[in-house]
């Protein structure tokens, strides 16, 4: 089920992205039931093309990117995600959601965090083609260590300069609560990120400090 707050994303602009996907798939004939569920169903029809092709064209990543980070419900973006993971690398589509994340609108931003999540989707031989030939895949192409890294210092930073108790919400209460998770060039940045949030106002966010400082005892 959609998230109530992202109803204010403009549909037009998830709309336009899923337009765009069908269009540069050759995706035509879609037959619309309900005016408003328009992308939706260009969402659904182009689904199955995605994952059935050996590969996907260049000009296709950025229209996949942008309709996984518009699409207002969680439980669909995978649509998005999935392919672009098999295609062009988990690298380079959670590099593409952590320069969201630094430089995207609140919205973009939020949108980026669902499809962080369905970033880590489970890659099989048999589920794409696109996955490599003959079952052989590349593991440069899912290399994320350091990507991973920069989503967690881009997290803390948007933390700290994010002025909406949702987006606060978003960026932090998902991160680990473990400092072995964190890079030592990042303890100087979580340990700031964490005196904030032990100073909260809010609950939540207080809850996330304190179950970070049980896990450092």
């Amino acid at each position: 089920m959609a998230e109530d707050e992202q109803t204010t994303i403009e549909p037009r602009s998830f709309l336009m992205c899923t337009t765009e996907v069908a269009r540069l798939l050759g995706v035509e004939g879609v037959a619309m039931e309900q005016e408003g569920r328009r992308a939706r169903h260009l969402a659904h029809a182009v689904r199955k093309p995605l994952l059935e092709r050996a590969s996907l064209p260049e000009e296709l990543f950025a229209p996949l990117m942008a309709a996984a980070v518009y699409d207002p419900d969680p439980s669909f973006c995978r649509w998005f995600v999935e392919p672009a993971v098999y295609a062009f690398g988990r690298r380079r589509v959670m590099a593409a959601l952590v320069d969201c994340l630094r430089t995207g609108t609140d919205a973009e931003r939020a949108g980026a965090v669902r499809a962080w999540y369905c970033a880590h989707v489970p890659l099989h031989a048999d589920r794409s083609p696109a996955y490599g030939p003959a079952g052989v895949r590349d593991p440069a192409l899912d290399e994320s260590r350091d990507i991973k890294d920069a989503w967690l210092e881009a997290s803390m930073r948007v933390f700290a300069e994010a002025t909406d108790l949702r987006m606060r919400h978003r960026v932090l209460l998902d991160l680990p609560t473990s400092r072995t998770a964190y890079a030592p060039r990042l303890h100087k940045l979580l340990e700031s990120t964490l005196a904030s949030a032990r100073a909260h106002s809010d609950p939540y966010i207080r809850r996330w400090a304190a179950a970070a400082d049980r896990n450092a005892v």
